[in-house]
């Protein structure tokens, strides 16, 4: 099955809420999915409504080698979630000049049967290039970068593009990629012109689903519900459910 890893450094595009809702797609299918939060901020985890310590979070897999398995939390919807902790920051100090740490959260997928479960991983990534974003490239399968369909969201896509240039040679692997456009509004001529703009840039990595502007998917947060169990007629969740299914088309997710 795919690790998939959801990454942008610029916030506010989409990158946690659709982690959280493209797991709740997969699970409404029978999928299983596991979540890693491996953001300090943990606002995937706080979606969850998940509070762990530091030892029951993803932190204590970096610190203290605590196997993926114990810290795994089973969620009503379906979706299991290795949470985060804002002591996940500390990893970068601790670990700045080990050069064995890169590939470590991939040997534990490996190791731990986790990988090879026949169940899709996805991995909320910290949006900085470091120590824990690098952990994701290198265990990712495939990458899904959000794009906010704003202005300086597209401003921000130079620097994304040497970002993730900067990380795969890190990570020693060039990695399969799709960009999606969140925050769609149809009416809204900035909308229509900024996906012209991602076309001509990204072509055929340009996932043709659109995350619309949609309220229930803020809302749905602040209840610690994913959109199709706070909404699930709404546009949100026909949205998710269709990327999920392009994701699956086009073999990021299987």
């Amino acid at each position: 099955m795919t690790i998939l890893a959801v990454f942008n450094q610029k916030g506010g595009v989409g990158k946690t809420t659709t982690t959280a809702n493209l797991a709740a797609a997969m699970a409404k299918e029978g999928m299983e999915p596991l979540i890693i939060d491996l953001d300090p901020q943990a606002h995937l985890t706080a979606i969850s409504g998940v509070e762990p310590d530091a030892g029951d979070s993803i932190f204590a897999f970096y610190k203290d080698n605590k196997p993926l398995t114990e810290l795994v939390v089973h969620l009503d919807n379906g979706v299991n979630l290795i949470p985060s902790h804002v002591e996940l920051a500390k990893i970068d100090t601790l670990y700045a000049k080990t050069g064995s740490i890169i590939r470590r959260l991939r040997q534990a997928l490996q190791d731990e049967h986790l990988s090879n479960a026949g169940v899709p991983i996805l991995i909320d990534c910290f949006p900085f290039l470091g120590i824990l974003s690098i952990n994701a490239m290198a265990a990712a399968d495939a990458i899904l970068i959000p794009i906010a369909a704003e202005y300086l969201a597209m401003k921000g896509a130079n620097q994304l593009a040497n970002t993730l240039v900067a990380m795969e040679q890190i990570a020693g692997k060039r990695i399969p990629r799709r960009y999606l456009v969140t925050r769609y509004v149809t009416q809204r001529r900035l909308s229509g012109d900024i996906i012209e703009q991602m076309n001509e840039r990204y072509g055929k990595d340009l996932c043709k689903t659109r995350i619309s502007e949609n309220a229930a998917i803020t809302e749905s947060a602040g209840f610690h519900q994913d959109i199709f169990a706070f909404a699930p007629k709404s546009k949100g969740a026909k949205d998710y459910a269709v990327l999920l299914e392009e994701l699956i088309a086009c073999g990021f997710v299987d």
